[in-house]
Parts: C-alpha cells; sequence; structure tokens
C-alpha cells in the first residue's frame, strides 16, 4: 500500500469568507476534506485511494494523509487505517464535521465495507456530513460538478483530470492481478495521487472562500 503525507501552508484566512452552516460560526476549522477514489462492480469491491485533509489551526497548514491500495490484500488494510484516522481526528483533534464534494456515494461505499468487514465505523455517526455541492444548489438553485466549481472559485488544478470509469478499471486491475501494480508506470501512480489529493485540497479552499464566489451578491471581480 502507498501510504503519502503531504502539509501546504495557508495563508491568512478570512474568516468571514468561509461557508457558514446553520450558524453564525464557520467550522473549517473542526472539519475535515474527504475524498475517495473507488472500485464497485454490482457492490463497493475496494477503496482504491482514500484521501483527507484538515486545518492544523496552530500551525496554520493544511495537512493531507492518502492510502493507495496495491493489492487486493490492501482492501482491509486501508479500512483499518481509515478508520484509525478518523478517530483519532475527532478523539484528539476535535474535528467533528466532514466535507465532501457529491459524498453520499463515497459515505455509501466505505460504510458498506466498513460493515463488511465488521470494522464498526459509520461516518455520520462521527461526524456531520456537509455537501458542498448539495450548498451550492441551496444557494444558486442549479447543480453543478466539482471541475465547474473550481473554474468558479478560480482554482486551476496542478493535476490533469482522470475520469471516474479510467479509475475503476485500474482497480478492478489491481485487485484481480496481484503484480499489475509492479508493471504500472510510477508516473500513473503519481497523477492518481495528485487528482485526489486536488480534490480535498479544492474542497478546502471553496469551503474558506465561499462568501466571495458563491454567497456574494457582488461578482469578486467588479
Amino acid at each position: 500500500m502507498i501510504v503519502r503525507e503531504n502539509t501546504q501552508k495557508v495563508e491568512e484566512i478570512n474568516e468571514d469568507m468561509a461557508l457558514k452552516i446553520n450558524t453564525k460560526e464557520s467550522i473549517f476549522k473542526k472539519a475535515v476534506f474527504f475524498d475517495l477514489e473507488h472500485y464497485v462492480y454490482k457492490k463497493p469491491i475496494c477503496i482504491g485511494v482514500f484521501g483527507c485533509s484538515y486545518y492544523d489551526e496552530e500551525k496554520q497548514v493544511l495537512k493531507t494523509t492518502q492510502y493507495m491500495i496495491e493489492n487486493k490484500a490492501d482492501s482491509l488494510e486501508i479500512l483499518r487505517l481509515a478508520k484509525k484516522y478518523f478517530v483519532n481526528l475527532y478523539e484528539n483533534k476535535g474535528k467533528r464535521y466532514i466535507v465532501t464534494f457529491s459524498g453520499n456515494n463515497d459515505f455509501t461505499v466505505i460504510n458498506y465495507l466498513m460493515n463488511k468487514y465488521k470494522l464498526n465505523l459509520n461516518l455520520e455517526e462521527y461526524f456531520t456530513h456537509i455537501d458542498l455541492q448539495k450548498e451550492y444548489e441551496k444557494c444558486k438553485g442549479v447543480n453543478i460538478g466539482l471541475k465547474a466549481l473550481e473554474k468558479e472559485f478560480e482554482i486551476e488544478r496542478e493535476s490533469e483530470l482522470i475520469s471516474g470509469q479510467n479509475l475503476a478499471k485500474t482497480f478492478g486491475k489491481v485487485i484481480k492481478d496481484r503484480e499489475y501494480i509492479n508493471r504500472m508506470p510510477t508516473e500513473k501512480k503519481e497523477k492518481i495521487l495528485l487528482y485526489n489529493e486536488q480534490d480535498v485540497v479544492s474542497l478546502f479552499y471553496m469551503y474558506i472562500t465561499w462568501e466571495k464566489y458563491v454567497s456574494s451578491e457582488v461578482s469578486p471581480k467588479e
């Protein structure tokens, strides 16, 4: 299994610009930003990449953790590490919210697999779910995709776009062929990890600048 951790310095945050949820208080300091790449065939088979970020207020950095599958045996180990990660953030870091973009499918996959392997973790029992796609629809009255929303937020991706179908095919091969990961070019592995990392990092930056780009009546370019 590939374990990848990254830390990014965060410039000064204007908390007035952050998304507020049923309160005047912004909760990004208490939130986890979450995205999965997974393989589903009729039912959830495995997590291909687990990706999460959280804001460390003391150090003013965004910390990202990723686990990527390398063979079938890793499918259980990723779940164990994911559970340990979430429990630690809840118990030791005071995290109480989980932010996704159209995350119901990710929740279905991880909760199904946690139950299948009897790991006894249901994310929604720990964290209040905030779905930025739904928050955008509440505000604007229209549905939007993540990449289109990134454009509205003037976020430029470092990663190339990868279709969910192509990712699923890749993880299907990893599950079926123990040696497939060894034949996969390093560049392809890095591309997948960077793509997932960009998803969770984008969630954070959209959250903390929400009022500027979505809720404000004045265009940010005016």
